[in-house]
């Protein structure tokens, strides 16, 4: 697929043409950071480089849905959001160190691990990639597999730590953040 034919493609999820003019500012702010220099000429290598990257690797960052129909623009989050997901996320990395915390500092230790299943299917995939990595970041859990009909596989240290991934809280603020529907089912843990 060229850049040209994927502006034209009817399977991507919203609009190619502000996707790619989206991905040639990030570009370009990029290239304003390691030149470090806003002379003219820098300026323009600048716009140009970024402008003709954004075309040429764009057909490479649209990720396909599970059924093929369908095509994410890997980029393709509202800033907006993404922020406050990043800032719910760290609030989340802070009360999972304190429950690590609490569980290994005390006389007698109360971690407990467990590995909890759960399944989550996102229209999506970036959701669930994001969802995956979250996962990962939070102290006292591990995600360990994901299968391809989206089953987590997921090692918890703490009881909190499993309770955190039953509630199913992470799995739809994965989904707020990409606007994507999904569906979430948990399977059981063990011990």
């Amino acid at each position: 697929m060229t850049a040209f034919s994927s502006r034209h493609d009817k399977g991507i999820v919203g609009a190619p043409m502000l996707h790619m003019g989206s991905l040639a500012i990030v570009l370009f702010a990029f290239w304003l950071l390691l030149t470090g220099s806003i002379e003219r000429k820098f300026l323009i290598y600048g716009i140009l480089t970024a402008l003709i990257t954004a075309r040429v690797t764009y057909p490479l960052l649209l990720i396909p849905d599970d059924a093929g129909t369908k095509k994410y623009f890997l980029l393709g989050v509202n800033p907006g959001k993404l922020v406050l997901y990043l800032l719910w996320l760290f609030w989340q990395l802070v009360l999972a160190n304190l429950d690590v915390l609490k569980a290994t500092v005390r006389p007698e230790i109360e971690i407990a691990p467990r590995i909890v299943r759960f399944r989550y299917q996102a229209e999506n995939p970036i959701a669930k990639v994001c969802l995956a990595n979250s996962i990962t970041l939070t102290p006292g859990t591990v995600t360990i597999d994901v299968t391809e009909d989206g089953v987590f596989t997921v090692h918890a240290l703490t009881d909190g730590a499993a309770a955190g991934l039953k509630d199913g809280a992470m799995q739809e603020k994965a989904a707020w953040l990409f606007d994507t529907p999904y569906t979430f089912t948990f399977i059981g843990e063990e011990v």
